[in-house]
């Protein structure tokens, strides 16, 4: 399968924001963002204005990046959210916030949602007592995610349990710490997904 495994801490400073793709280094002092926020390259000091076009593009890319999705996937959630009833942004964020592997991450067993979709890819979670190694399964309201149990002895989950006792998850789910388990309360709404990012945006540069 394709993926991106060039650095990642250059798609933070491309899209001039902080996307979190490194788990704790990115709220640590070695963040490449705060150290350089300028676009990667040679000539990444200079600013250049952009049209609505590129500020759409950029908004596509930060969107895509967020949830290390590619090109072609990301498009076919668009076409999906865009066949679903309501307002197709909403739709679009609601389909990546609902992927496996963004679910892990938004429950903590994972630090990063790279960490979380190597995770899933490791088939070390079940998905209503089934084993799943999909990243991008879609899981609906009423779904329970949990670490097989004879999983539960290896080290990234001896570390979540440690912090997952501090941690909060979103409203929409629902977390046991003790027993490495989550579930699906409801799927989100708008307001209980990402505020900083802009889906409208989004739907304007497919909608061209």
């Amino acid at each position: 399968m394709a993926r991106y495994t060039e650095a990642v801490c250059r798609l933070c400073r491309r899209e001039g924001a902080k996307l979190f793709l490194k788990g704790s280094r990115c709220y640590s002092k070695k963040c490449a963002f705060e150290r350089r926020p300028s676009p990667p390259g040679q000539h990444g000091v200079r600013r250049r204005k952009m049209g609505d076009f590129g500020i759409q593009l950029r908004e596509k890319q930060k969107v895509r990046r967020v949830y290390s999705v590619l090109e072609r996937q990301f498009r076919n959630y668009f076409v999906v959210a865009e066949h679903q009833d309501g307002v197709t942004g909403e739709n679009l964020l609601r389909c990546l916030e609902t992927r496996l592997d963004n679910v892990v991450f938004r429950l903590g067993f994972a630090a990063s949602r790279a960490q979380a979709r190597q995770l899933v890819t490791h088939g070390h979670f079940t998905v209503n007592g089934v084993p799943t190694d999909i990243p991008s399964f879609v899981t609906k309201a009423g779904d329970r995610i949990e670490v097989r149990e004879s999983r539960r002895s290896l080290e990234p989950f001896k570390n979540a349990k440690e912090t997952l006792r501090s941690h909060q998850a979103p409203e929409w789910l629902g977390l046991e710490p003790a027993r490495l388990a989550g579930s699906v309360l409801s799927l989100p709404r708008r307001d209980q997904m990402p505020l900083d990012l802009n889906e409208q945006l989004v739907v304007e540069f497919y909608s061209r």
